[in-house]
């Protein structure tokens, strides 16, 4: 399992180029005027962790096959768009299918490059686009909610219990706040979910700098991290320009490239840790002769779930599963592992941990 971000936000802030960079096609065409990507754009992208080459190191495996994730890069918004302005319905429902929104503020100056509202603001432009996605949420709410109190009204449990959500998100929505804020009841958090509200995305704001301030963020960026912290979001500073650079550079000239501006890793692995973080995933491994691969879980999945992201019939006949803590593995080996007691037989309710390196036991 990986997740499928959505890269939004108001036309000629940088979502295209981004794209182009983090998944090194061409597929997104960046232009200087609104609206140039008409229909959502995919890439799939390798989650870089250096651990998979250790763990492949260590099994001498002959494979390695990092683990993935999805960026779709989603037409730039206009203030309307939950009326339908510019490609208001088609943002709204391409976002509905993303777990997270990688929201792109701009936070350069460039007289070259113009700004759909005729400034630069990224506080402002955040909220232009969360405000479209609240009132998409509460047009959607206040239409579905009349014909569900009235089957509550009738004693429909699950009615009641899908009413109660909606009003608490109403509420919310009505006070101007996003329906993530929603203090959902403990066993209630997948009910909440399938209601699919817009505002419930979890939000990672990208800043998109100038060059120069690439590694360190700028007086804008600052801003924008000071939003997220208040909100309990994640930020991260990208420039899509340097981005760009690099995606074009020879693997064995990205480093040196990197080192003389002053960055330490680029941005792709950034945005990865921050939306991993965002959506409380974590990663285990698999390893043998034939390959290393590694796994995206939810943090919190116990081990047959874990084995069930391989195949549904590891979940079905589980057993239990030989686990090594990665640093054991890379120090040791598998067989030394074992020969020190390092290797662990879990049942099934083992809750998996990041790094974990597995063998799963099952019945077909």
């Amino acid at each position: 399992m990986g997740f499928k971000c959505g890269i939004v936000g108001l036309p000629n802030v940088g979502k295209s180029t981004l794209f182009n960079a983090l998944t090194k096609t061409a597929a997104a065409q960046a232009a200087n005027y609104p609206f140039c990507t008409i229909e959502p754009n995919t890439g799939d992208v390798a989650v870089p962790d250096p651990r998979l080459f250790r763990i492949a190191a260590s099994a001498k495996s002959a494979n390695i096959v990092p683990t993935r994730l999805t960026f779709v890069d989603i037409a730039g918004l206009v203030r309307g768009a939950s009326k339908g302005e510019g490609l208001g319905n088609q943002f709204l429902a391409n976002i509905r299918e993303c777990d997270a929104i990688a929201h792109v503020l701009r936070c350069f100056e460039d007289d070259d490059i113009t700004h759909v509202e005729g400034r630069v603001d990224p506080i402002a432009d955040a909220e232009t686009i969360e405000t479209e996605l609240m009132l998409a949420d509460l047009e959607s709410l206040e239409r579905r909610v009349i014909p569900l109190r009235k089957r509550a009204q009738g004693g429909d449990k699950d009615a009641k219990e899908q009413v109660e959500l909606m009003d608490a998100a109403l509420t919310l929505l009505q006070a101007g706040q996003p329906a993530r804020l929603v203090d959902v009841p403990k066993g209630q958090e997948k009910a909440f979910a399938m209601l699919n509200l817009l505002s419930s995305k979890p939000i990672l704001y990208v800043c998109n700098v100038e060059e120069a301030a690439a590694a360190t963020g700028n007086a804008q960026s600052a801003r924008v991290f000071e939003k997220a912290a208040a909100e309990g979001a994640r930020a991260v500073v990208i420039s899509a320009a340097i981005e760009s650079e690099i995606a074009q550079l020879p693997a064995e000239e990205q480093a040196d490239y990197m080192e003389a501006i002053g960055l330490e890793e680029p941005g792709l692995d950034r945005l990865i840790r921050a939306g991993y973080e965002l959506l409380g995933l974590i990663t285990y491994f698999t390893a043998g002769p034939k390959e290393a691969r590694a796994w995206t879980i939810t943090k919190g999945t116990k081990a047959p779930g874990a084995a069930g992201v391989i195949h549904t019939d590891f979940e079905r006949g589980f057993i239990r599963a030989q686990t090594i803590a990665y640093e054991d593995f890379v120090t040791l080996g598998e067989v030394g592992a074992k020969d020190a007691g390092k290797a662990r037989d879990e049942g099934k309710e083992y809750v998996v941990h990041d790094g974990d390196v597995m063998l799963f036991k099952f019945n077909t």
